[in-house]
């Protein structure tokens, strides 16, 4: 940020060291179901790491392929999350296999969470976390089950890095729109 003003500058990239924890202790900011972890140039965002109900993971990818679906038929079915990216990956610890889950979006970790629920809720999709030891079932009709769940298997970053920092996705979007409005006018121009 420029000292002149406290507006993020967007056109120089940013990272920010963030403590161990995952939270600044003289900026700690009470979301509805606790701490809200910073936002970072990156944005909101969270990872979870749980181990998963041994036999399930062929669960988690098709469960993916339902969500490439979704996304297909429905572009703006997660809209609401406002996503910049999720991550997903399975990985074996000491013969187990647990599950990472990466998402940066543009709302703090509660709302996030609450409208997730309420997507899966809305559309009659489960969860692919139900597949994950000690996640709570009624997670439908508990949102703050599922955020304990979440907070309690938090993983908080220590450092987050942004090429074009502070910039929520809409605006990426709106720039790429104007960007292609621009080409076509132009093109036009030819």
């Amino acid at each position: 940020m420029s000292s002149e003003s406290k507006t993020p500058d967007w056109s120089k990239p940013a990272a920010m060291a963030i403590p161990k924890g995952g939270y600044f202790e003289d900026k700690v900011e009470q979301g509805r179901y606790g701490p809200i972890f910073p936002k970072s140039p990156a944005g909101y965002g969270f990872s979870v790491l749980a181990k998963i109900i041994p036999g399930r993971e062929d669960v988690f990818y098709k469960y993916a392929k339902t969500i490439e679906e979704t996304i297909a038929a429905q572009p703006d079915a997660l809209a609401v999350l406002q996503l910049h990216y999720l991550r997903w990956v399975l990985f074996p610890i000491k013969g187990d296999t647990y599950f990472m889950y990466q998402g940066i979006f543009d709302t703090d970790f509660d709302k996030y969470t609450e409208d997730a629920v309420k997507i899966f809720s809305a559309t009659g999709l489960r969860t692919v976390f139900e597949n994950l030891e000690g996640f709570p079932m009624d997670w439908e009709t508990n949102p703050a089950a599922f955020i304990k769940f979440a907070r309690d298997h938090q993983c908080p970053s220590f450092l987050e890095y942004a090429e074009y920092p502070y910039v929520s996705a809409t605006e990426v979007k709106k720039a790429l729109k104007l960007k292609a409005a621009f080409s076509t006018m132009l093109d036009q121009m030819q």
